[in-house]
């Protein structure tokens, strides 16, 4: 999995309960993905241990991981 200067150095050390399985889970099979206005992607899955979701988002390239947390507001449209 590619990442980003950012994640690596800011994000990681800030959240270090992620782990990168459930970075991939989300990557693989999303809920719900939407376009940001910079071109950035979110996507978000549910993570059943926490049972949350999880938020992963990634360059315009669709796969440089930028930032990921459990988001607490989070609620799948239907």
């Amino acid at each position: 999995m590619k990442t980003t200067w950012y994640f690596d150095n800011r994000v990681l050390p800030r959240r270090p309960e992620l782990r990168m399985e459930w970075i991939q889970a989300v990557l693989d099979n999303p809920v719900q993905v939407q376009i940001e206005d910079n071109g950035r992607v979110r996507r978000w899955g549910f993570i059943e241990e926490r049972g949350r979701y999880l938020r992963v988002i990634t360059e315009p390239d669709g796969e440089t991981v930028h930032n990921a947390f459990l988001d607490r507001r989070f609620r799948p449209s239907n």
